[in-house]
């Protein structure tokens, strides 16, 4: 091929799964996919919105997924994320959801609805968490008992995919998206050499060798490089303003433990002083009852000497009256 090309870049993925010319490969490529969830396979296809090459000159926001609806009735939307967002789960399921839902019309019962499965397949890891590269999501109770069977949600994790020896058609398609941007259409490997994936390179090659569809190829590959640009950019801002912020929040916190600690010192000294004047008074009460016991004891021993005094009187007068009552001279 003149340019390698990418089948995991937006408009060549569509182009590859929702041409009209390709319609094959897309019900080849539901089949490897939910073949063992889909009570039948599928056998044809209405793709509900095909890729249009001009859309992709002209318009830099075309909508890039998949939707078709084969003959049973079912539904299906095909997508490919080369970006994970935090909000993508929620995307996911808004997608599958509305396109549920836009089946009925006015007047319409529930009993019209019919399954619907979403495919996407994300260039980044989402479950970092969950092991294995496939993710197949339905309505179940916690028993694993379905509510309907109504399809479901598909998720494919292409960078945890790494099968050396393709055992599966899924596996087929995921090791063609992950490296066919690098194969060389005269030298295809083993795995690659089954009529759907060479009908998948000859699209690649179109894109390589067709000026008018690889401007397309090259104006959404510049595109979503802005758009990844732009979104790391914000990624990167949103975590200076967390760490800004975290760092607001310990700031705040050392602060609130430094005043704290302030008030706790100051309680403390506040506690220490308390303490310290109630063993001034307490000594002050010490001091003022040792004063007291020492009067006590110096009116004890006034009182005391007072009564010796009296006592010795007493004995004179005693002796003086004894004197007289003999008859001998007073003293």
């Amino acid at each position: 091929m003149q340019h390698p090309i990418d089948p995991k870049i937006d408009c060549v993925f569509k182009a590859l799964l929702g041409s009209e010319a390709n319609r094959r490969l897309l019900v080849h490529f539901l089949n490897a996919v939910l073949g063992p969830e889909l009570p039948a396979p599928v056998v044809e296809v209405v793709i509900l919105n095909p890729y249009n090459e001009r859309e992709f000159l002209t318009d830099k926001l075309s909508v890039v997924d998949v939707k078709a609806r084969d003959a049973a009735g079912r539904l299906y939307q095909v997508e490919i994320q080369l970006l994970v967002l935090p909000d993508l789960p929620a995307r996911i399921l808004y997608g599958w959801a509305d396109l549920y839902s836009a089946q009925l019309a006015s007047g319409q019962d529930y009993s019209d609805l019919k399954p619907t499965y979403a495919i996407w397949l994300l260039g980044e890891t989402l479950l970092a968490d969950r092991p294995g590269y496939a993710h197949r999501f339905r309505l179940r109770d916690e028993d694993g008992r379905g509510l309907v069977e109504h399809g479901g949600i598909c998720l494919l994790e292409l960078r945890k995919f790494a099968a050396e020896r393709v055992q599966t058609e899924e596996q087929r398609w995921l090791k063609f998206f992950i490296e066919g941007e690098g194969l060389d259409e005269g030298r295809l490997p083993e795995w690659m050499q089954t009529e759907e994936m060479r009908q998948a390179m000859g699209t690649l090659k179109e894109f390589s060798e067709k000026e008018r569809a690889y401007h397309a190829y090259q104006a959404r590959q510049n595109y979503l490089r802005q758009q990844r640009s732009i979104e790391r950019r914000i990624e990167a801002l949103t975590a200076e303003a967390a760490q800004a912020r975290a760092d607001r929040e310990r700031e705040r916190a050392e602060k609130e433990r430094a005043y704290a600690a302030e008030e706790r010192e100051r309680a403390e000294k506040e506690q220490a002083r308390a303490a310290e004047e109630q063993a001034r008074a307490a000594e002050e009460q010490a001091r003022a009852a040792a004063e007291q016991a020492h009067a006590a004891e110096e009116q004890a021993r006034a009182a005391e000497e007072r009564e010796r005094a009296e006592k010795d009187a007493a004995l004179a007068e005693v002796e003086r009256l004894r004197r007289l009552l003999q008859g001998g001279p007073e003293a």
